[in-house]
């Protein structure tokens, strides 16, 4: 299973699955507490006509997609049996916590039809349910589910201003229930108005349809932390309608566009779906906050110990970037103060943080061999001092880096400064950008280098002339030693080394693409252009295009989400767009043009790009969407629009 399509507003953020079913619901920072059964049952939608019932399932004929133009589903669910099709357009609204859905309830058959609708909703509010409360408020007509300052007030009503005529509540998956919406395949619910516990609710609209005829039902969940403010929202919402509130968040996406309309005006007119598409899922990712989540599908959460849902610095920067070259600002701001505050003491950023900046969970121990070491992987720190110098350069916002260089900049560099192997020269091993490896990684060293060069021009543009000669230093010191990093007899350069007890290098000599693409991307002027250029050879003669569906794995023989049967590697979008970059380094549009339908071609069908593919059937593995996955499409066809 895999998320089709996101929805948010920096606060509330809801993730539907393959058949449009609300299961992902986060709430109030995007990515962190999922308020939905992310192991389990999803929210459900249920048709009763002509004594039958169906609850939309993989029987229906489903297309789940979003528009292009704004952050609004285009759902279309159809059942043949039943003769009857749903048409929902889902948004969560751009300045209000609500979650929306515009209803379209058709009849393709011959005859007039009356069709009830049921909606239903679980929420895990705190967790495992424990002492969850939902109850009906007839007066207002709404269910609220509750559980201290998360308030969930649901509602809807027909296209002639009737509110829902049928509503139950109970216990789900507790005391031997299954669950409440079980109560609505009979078409009649019970009218139960009170439960605490494990709760679930179902919520009944009837409709009265014409031979092929058309009705509609608006349907929110409003999110905020009091009953009282529930109902003030939901006051309005009436008020204004759905229909307007959608025109509303239309808007929004139109006018938050326009930021970068300089740059998509140049952009080939066939790749331009796909790149607002992509741009969305970067913005739906972000937290108001600052945090940037690397994925907020939870499926993996079934098969995994943990979930995506974390702010990574090196996926927070680097999903910031296009965001930078289209000239937007606002984003990347609130990331790179996020970084500020969660910054260490001591100058490095940390694995992994949660939207809150609380800092997450991590599998890097503080040990390695006998020594005590850092639980780090250092190019995440390195990566968003890079950035700072991409967003001057773009921004020219002086005054907005001045305030970062004594509680960012500073720290970052003189940390990075002294992180230094005196044997080799190099970085201290950390873990590599894959989070597997303890080692002086390749790619981490190309991008400590660089961002050592950018702290150095920082602090010669504010005047601490002490600073940029010390850093300055710190990265020559690092380009003199590069060589240590390259393999004559392989002819590439390697995945990296690590110095054991007793201080010998021990050579990880792994083939890897993000060794290739550090020196590539980062490494200009200092790595050896003839040597990176054997590093491509390489790559392209073991790891392009070596499996039934193309593309490129990470490295050799990548272990993780291993196939079956075995390859030598799953393609991952990431890897297959540098190579693409790469070739448009090289003037070799058609081959970069190649890739980049690649990953186009391996999308799912609502334009949403998955981490990586089965090697053997091209399906969507691990996480959809990968945000990363995202900003490397976009920023391949920037590449490409400056190159054409």
């Amino acid at each position: 299973m895999a998320r089709p399509v996101i929805l948010g507003n920096g606060q509330l953020t809801i993730g539907l699955d393959e058949h449009g079913i609300v299961h992902d619901f986060y709430y109030p920072y995007v990515g962190l507490e999922n308020l939905s059964t992310a192991r389990g049952l999803g929210h459900k939608i249920g048709v009763w006509v002509d004594s039958k019932f169906a609850w939309v399932d993989e029987t229906w004929d489903i297309k789940v997609d979003f528009y292009n133009d704004a952050l609004i589903s285009n759902i279309s669910l159809v059942n043949k049996e039943l003769q009857v099709e749903l048409y929902t357009q889902d948004f969560v609204d751009s300045s209000i916590n609500v979650f929306c859905r515009k209803i379209k309830v058709i009849n393709h058959a011959d005859k007039p039809r009356t069709v009830r609708l049921f909606m239903h909703q679980m929420f895990e509010i705190s967790r495992q349910g424990r002492a969850d409360t939902a109850f009906f408020v007839p007066e207002d007509n709404y269910i609220l589910d509750y559980k201290g300052r998360y308030n969930l007030l649901i509602y809807g009503l027909t296209s002639d201003g009737r509110p829902f005529d049928q509503y139950a509540i109970g216990n789900y998956s507790v005391t031997g229930k299954e669950g409440t919406f079980l109560d609505a395949e009979d078409g009649v619910l019970s009218g139960n108005s009170v439960e605490h516990g494990s709760v679930d609710s179902v919520i009944g609209f009837t409709v009265n349809l014409d031979t092929k005829g058309t009705d509609y039902v608006d349907y929110w969940i409003i999110a905020t932390d009091t009953q009282y403010n529930a109902e003030k929202i939901n006051e309005k919402i009436k008020k204004d309608t759905l229909s307007k509130r959608m025109e509303m968040t239309r808007d929004y996406w139109h006018n938050w566009f326009m930021t970068g309309e300089s740059k998509l005006q140049k952009i080939d007119d066939k790749y331009l779906p796909m790149i607002k598409k992509s741009m969305m899922m970067i913005k739906v990712h972000t937290d108001k906050r600052g945090g940037v989540i690397a994925s907020c599908d939870s499926t993996i959460y079934n098969y995994n110990k943990d979930y995506y849902s974390y702010v990574w610095p090196r996926d927070g920067a680097l999903v910031m970037w296009p965001l930078i070259r289209m000239g937007y600002t606002e984003e990347p701001k609130a990331f790179f103060e996020f970084c500020r505050d969660i910054l260490a003491p001591d100058g490095f950023l940390n694995h992994k943080y949660q939207p809150d900046k609380a800092i997450g969970s991590t599998w890097h121990p503080l040990i390695h061999g006998k020594r005590k070491e850092l639980a780090i992987q250092e190019d995440e720190t390195a990566i968003v001092l890079y950035m700072l110098g991409q967003f001057y350069y773009y921004s020219d916002d002086k005054d907005f880096i001045f305030k970062l260089y004594e509680s960012f900049i500073k720290p970052a560099a003189n940390f990075m400064t002294e992180y230094v192997d005196e044997k080799t020269g190099l970085p201290h091993a950390s873990y590599d950008l894959w989070e597997e490896k303890f080692l002086t990684n390749t790619y981490t060293v190309a991008i400590t280098h660089k961002a050592l060069l950018v702290a150095s021009s920082f602090a010669e543009k504010f005047e601490y002339a002490d600073d940029a000669l010390t850093w300055k230093s710190a990265a020559n010191k690092i380009a003199n030693n590069l060589d240590t990093l390259y393999d004559e007899e392989l002819g590439y350069y390697i995945k990296g080394y690590y110095l054991n007890e007793a201080m010998e290098l021990v050579f990880d000599k792994t083939l890897d693409v993000s060794s290739f693409y550090g020196g590539v991307m980062f490494g200009q002027n200092v790595f050896n252009t003839d040597k990176l250029n054997s590093t491509a050879k390489a790559i392209q003669e073991k790891l392009m295009a070596k499996t039934p569906i193309g593309g490129s794995p990470r490295y050799e023989n990548d272990q993780y989400f291993k196939s079956n049967p075995p390859q030598i590697g799953n393609p991952w979008h990431i890897t297959t767009l540098w190579m693409a970059q790469y070739y448009l380094g090289l003037n070799n549009i058609e081959t970069a043009q190649k890739l980049i339908q690649y990953s186009i071609d391996h999308a799912l069908t609502s334009g949403v790009l998955s981490e990586q593919m089965d090697p053997n059937n091209g399906n969507p593995l691990s996480v959809a969407p990968l945000v990363w996955s995202h900003a490397e499409f976009i920023n391949t066809v920037l590449d490409l629009s400056l190159a054409t």
